[in-house]
């Protein structure tokens, strides 16, 4: 009984670890940026830039409408260091999207912000208000999928008993408002309410009289609250420089459903239920450079700091507790990690525009506490993109991204120990239409 307890205890507590490994943390917020290394909190382009700096999306010409999604492909494998056995994800497609709409004044000069103008030139005579007779405001609401995946194991596969299939979401929706303090300088905020589901499955090593492998299904869904905000400031005509904080979200499970199929004897030690748990999302400090020589040609530079750290323990609390099933507690010690994204973009005529971008970024695993879930390492991203402008209303933006990533470990609660290897490839389309 004491195997069984340890079991069911690793199979509840490795639920929400998909949602924060950033093996499943989604960064495809824009086509434009993702063809430029996922770069693009410095270089104001179109409505993602509620996502990845609102103190810029006042900057965005005109009124805009961006719609997009990205088929998320992977592909892994697994190379059991015991046995020599090697195991494959037969995964579907996941396709995380964006919508940004943004609204409002390019510039109130002459009406809208006068009031506003009026006390800045109060507060600071005549000097602050020449410095500020450019004024405007834009409101904008974005939805989009920071994290989720879809991960299928084949079936028998050496670790089936930590997992046999995997389906999660993290949707997030962020209204904004952005003010144009000046040709120069902006800022702006959003509200962020998340919302996100999670189902995974695993195979229990106990049989019934039939044969039939036993089965755990825990499902769940959640909901936290958070804001994003950031700065723009263009000292120079061809230099821009950006600073953004997306802020943890604390996502809570209130009422998460677990499913046991066990044989009849062991079913007061399975009994489904409900649990309910607090699953922190890291924030994320970013610091951009926009670099424009000349009207064709731009680059964008993105420094990511992440907070991971504030996932070091994980805790369940269970509605119905066995001797088998108890409330727990798990440590995680994750660390804070860095990213670094780079990118460019060539308009070959003011209607067409290629991309190509590089990025990297560090784990926050630390050994031993990688998992089926999130198989995470050190990784390189490769991108491109092109984009096509009609009319100057509608732009069509393709990408696609490439990584490949490599582990090996062995977990301390599971002693699944070999080489994970995924391969991602993610192609993306988007439509903008600006008014």
């Amino acid at each position: 009984m004491t195997n069984l307890k340890k079991l069911v205890t690793t199979i509840i507590l490795a639920v929400p670890t998909m949602v924060y490994a950033q093996g499943f943390q989604v960064n495809l917020q824009g086509q434009v940026q993702q063809g430029m290394g996922t770069a693009g909190t410095a270089l104001i382009q179109d409505g993602a830039a509620l996502f990845f700096n609102p103190g810029g999306a006042a900057f965005v010409k005109k009124n805009s409408i961006d719609l997009g999604m990205t088929a998320t492909i992977a592909n892994g494998q697994f190379l059991d260091s015991n046995s020599g056995t090697v195991n494959k994800t037969a995964s579907p497609v996941s396709t995380p999207f964006t919508a940004y709409a943004i609204f409002g004044k390019d510039s109130c000069t002459k009406k809208g912000m006068t009031n506003l103008r009026e006390k800045l030139s109060h507060m600071k005579g005549k000097i602050f208000k020449d410095k500020f007779q450019d004024i405007g405001m834009k409101f904008g609401l974005g939805v989009y999928t920071p994290f989720g995946s879809i991960v299928d194991w084949e079936k028998g596969w050496t670790g089936r008993y930590a997992l046999t299939h995997l389906q999660l979401q993290a949707i997030f929706i962020q209204p904004t408002i952005s003010i144009k303090l000046g040709s120069k300088f902006g800022i702006g905020g959003g509200f962020v309410y998340s919302t996100g589901s999670v189902n995974l499955q695993k195979d229990i090593p106990v049989v019934d009289a039939n044969g039939n492998v036993g089965h755990a299904e825990l499902s769940g869904k959640a909901s936290g609250f958070g804001y994003n905000l950031g700065v723009y400031y263009k000292p120079y005509k061809y230099l821009s420089l950006g600073l953004a904080y997306r802020s943890q979200v604390n996502m809570k499970v209130n009422s998460g459903d677990a499913t046991f199929t066990v044989p009849s004897s062991l079913s007061t030690n399975f009994p489904n239920g409900k649990f309910t748990s607090s699953l922190p999302l890291p924030s994320v400090l970013t610091l951009g450079v926009g670099f424009t020589p000349s009207e064709k040609l731009s680059f964008a530079l993105d420094v990511n700091y992440v907070g991971w750290k504030a996932y070091d323990t994980l805790s369940f609390d269970y509605e119905n507790n066995t001797a088998s099933l108890v409330d727990t507690k798990s440590a995680r010690l994750y660390k804070n990690t860095f990213a670094v994204r780079f990118g460019g973009q060539y308009k070959i005529t003011p209607a067409f525009a290629v991309r190509l971008g590089i990025g990297y970024a560090n784990t926050p695993i630390q050994n031993g506490y990688v998992t089926p879930e999130t198989p995470d390492a050190n990784r390189y991203i490769y991108t491109a993109g092109l984009g096509y402008t009609i009319k100057n209303k509608f732009t069509i933006n393709a990408s696609v991204l490439y990584e490949t990533l490599k582990r090996t470990d062995t977990n301390l609660e599971t002693n699944l120990s070999g080489t994970y290897q995924t391969n991602v490839i993610a192609p993306g389309l988007s439509l903008s239409y600006k008014f």
